[in-house]
């Protein structure tokens, strides 16, 4: 008892949360309230860069498991499986701290708090982050998305693994060029059955954080709207976790949104409509003056700032250090042989077999003595690991995946093909003529869809302006169809794309989604028969875009397979298997 008698009252054992804020000075509480964080030392509370990515891997952090894209979890439809990505995943991220903070660093993408899952709707093929999300589908991306969190945060909401984040909290979907500014307009019917059915799950399961995004829904911004964040996620769900905003979307408001003066007054508008933390350092530069302009209270400073400590109390950081939670995870744990499996297993039950003619597939190596591996992405890492990704050391290729696979009594050659913008000249096809069948690996990459900012090579700011793939991919097919061997055409993308124009080439057609480190490896398990594809679309896959509404239209009439009743190229749910079903 003297002990604890002796601890700044902050320290100490039993103390409630609200006397352990007024511990605080009212700088020491507003610097706290910033993605980075430089701690309090005289209470003992450390250092933290709250910035973690973990939407299919630790990532940005060096050597991690690199998982399946989301939207390829989704196409598995296997939460069982999801959750167990989700645990994975957290026991890397457990391991990577330990190993961090032992050193004393503090560094960005090696903390236990992670801004995922992505559970916004992709309610259009244009939208370059689509490929982040669950699908087109409510209940789908509830599903996957809660067992994501369940894996991430383990069984005890108390003791948390790691602190998972819903994000962007909401109605957020493109187009990414105006996602700073953009205004989505939406009913309420569309509201609570599409764009906020997820987040409920989520919030009923016990999700620790919500990130709000950068639009206005309705004309009120995300991250300082009284709609979606008092109203809605406080009082009516009860959401008792932290809110953090996207990142620098408070700058937003004033700067491009235009709906206030300044960054003082959105500051104030932040903490009254209950953010916690703010990814920027907009709260932490300008909350002091706010306060002393009798915008804000005190208490309204206790009251954000006592939600993120208590995420830091549950994810042990005021432990003693031989009472840590997981403290045991190290080096050991991180790429682990169990984990490498699980993303095997994730990839395989990911990709979507769309065509099969004559059933040639499953390959029989009897039947094949020389294969063709060709295409601009059958080689290339970028389509493996899609945005948001870690790095292995251990990424496994299409072309590596086969030649693996197929053995060293099959001659098997690799060649790139073709490349993006080169429509004329082409490589490889004199030996596809001349081998038993060609293997042409095809489609976009994160560098074609993507985030704004990232996907560099996005016709629209990281976003889609058609449902084609690069059309020297179509020439290179087309070509290949002369030489009048067999040809497996796969296709890479985070979304629906125009599989009518490689069809008519192609005698098979796998979706390999992006498909993790253990793509290449996967892959061949379905080409040679070793696992039967089980893959679905949890998009459906449009013959025009013409056939779409306005892609600023946040109106679900027309979109998805719940409302769009004309004909399409493959609908939500659809994939082949090498199995026969009588019924």
């Amino acid at each position: 008892m003297q002990a604890q008698s002796n601890l700044p009252l902050f320290r100490q054992a039993n103390a409630p949360m609200e006397k352990r804020v007024a511990d605080l000075l009212n700088q020491e509480k507003v610097s706290l309230l910033g993605f980075n964080s430089k701690g309090v030392p005289r209470l003992g509370i450390p250092a933290y860069n709250w910035w973690n990515e973990g939407l299919h891997g630790v990532a940005r952090a060096g050597l991690a498991t690199v998982f399946p894209q989301a939207i390829a979890m989704a196409a598995t439809f296997n939460d069982s499986l999801v959750k167990a990505i989700g645990d994975a995943v957290s026991t890397e991220a457990r391991a990577k701290y330990n190993l961090s903070t032992a050193q004393g660093r503090h560094q960005q993408y090696m903390g236990l708090t992670f801004w995922s899952p992505n559970i916004n709707i992709f309610r259009d093929p244009r939208w370059g982050r689509g490929q982040e999300t669950y699908g087109e589908d409510p209940f789908l991306t509830a599903s996957m998305g809660l067992a994501y969190v369940k894996g991430l945060q383990g069984p005890d909401r108390q003791r948390l693994k790691t602190a998972a984040a819903a994000k962007h909290f909401a109605v957020h979907s493109g187009p990414e060029k105006g996602r700073h500014e953009f205004n989505a307009v939406v009913d309420e019917k569309d509201l609570r059955e599409t764009y906020l059915y997820a987040f409920k799950k989520l919030v009923d399961g016990g999700v620790e954080a919500v990130m709000c995004a950068y639009n206005r829904v309705n004309d009120q911004p995300c991250c300082t709207g009284d709609a979606l964040l008092k109203t809605i996620l406080r009082k009516e769900w009860g959401f008792k976790g932290h809110v953090v905003t996207d990142c620098w979307a408070l700058d937003d408001i004033w700067k491009f949104h235009k709906v206030m003066n300044n960054r003082v007054e959105v500051a104030a508008a932040a903490l009254k409509a209950g953010v916690n933390l703010d990814c920027s350092d907009l709260l932490q530069q300008d909350l002091v003056n706010a306060y002393r302009q009798n915008l804000v209270t005190k208490a309204e400073i206790d009251s954000a700032l006592a939600g993120i400590l208590r995420t830091q109390f549950r994810l042990g950081f005021f432990n003693a250090v031989a009472n840590r939670p997981f403290s045991n995870l190290g080096e050991k744990d991180v790429h682990t042989e169990k984990h490498i499996a699980l993303a095997r297993k994730a990839a395989q039950q990911s990709m979507v077999l769309l065509k099969n003619d004559r059933n040639l597939l499953p390959l029989y190596k009897k039947k094949y003595g020389s294969i063709m591996v060709l295409g601009p992405n059958a080689g290339a890492l970028d389509p493996m690991v899609a945005n948001y990704h870690g790095m292995s050391g251990n990424i496994v290729t299409f072309a590596e995946g086969i030649t693996a696979a197929a053995g060293p009594g099959i001659a098997v050659q690799y060649d790139q093909g073709s490349d993006y913008t080169d429509t004329t000249r082409f490589g490889g096809l004199w030996a596809a003529g001349e081998s038993n069948i060609t293997i042409a690996v095809v489609g976009l990459t994160p560098v074609l869809e993507g985030e704004e900012g990232d996907a560099f090579l996005a016709e629209n700011g990281g976003d889609k302006l058609s449902l084609s793939i690069p059309r020297p991919h179509i020439n290179l097919l087309r070509e290949l169809r002369k030489k009048n061997k067999p040809v497996v055409v796969v296709v890479t993308a985070g979304s629906a794309v125009d599989i009518a124009a490689i069809e008519p080439y192609a005698d098979a057609i796998i979706l390999a989604w992006y498909p993790g480190e253990q793509g290449g490896n996967a892959l061949a398990d379905l080409l040679f028969g070793k696992v039967s594809p089980s893959g679905r679309l949890p998009v459906t896959s449009y013959r025009s875009l013409a056939d779409l509404p306005a892609y600023d239209n946040y109106n679900m009439q027309g979109r998805t397979y719940r409302y769009f009743d004309g004909p399409v190229l493959y609908p939500f749910g659809f994939g082949l298997s090498y199995a026969s079903f009588a019924y």
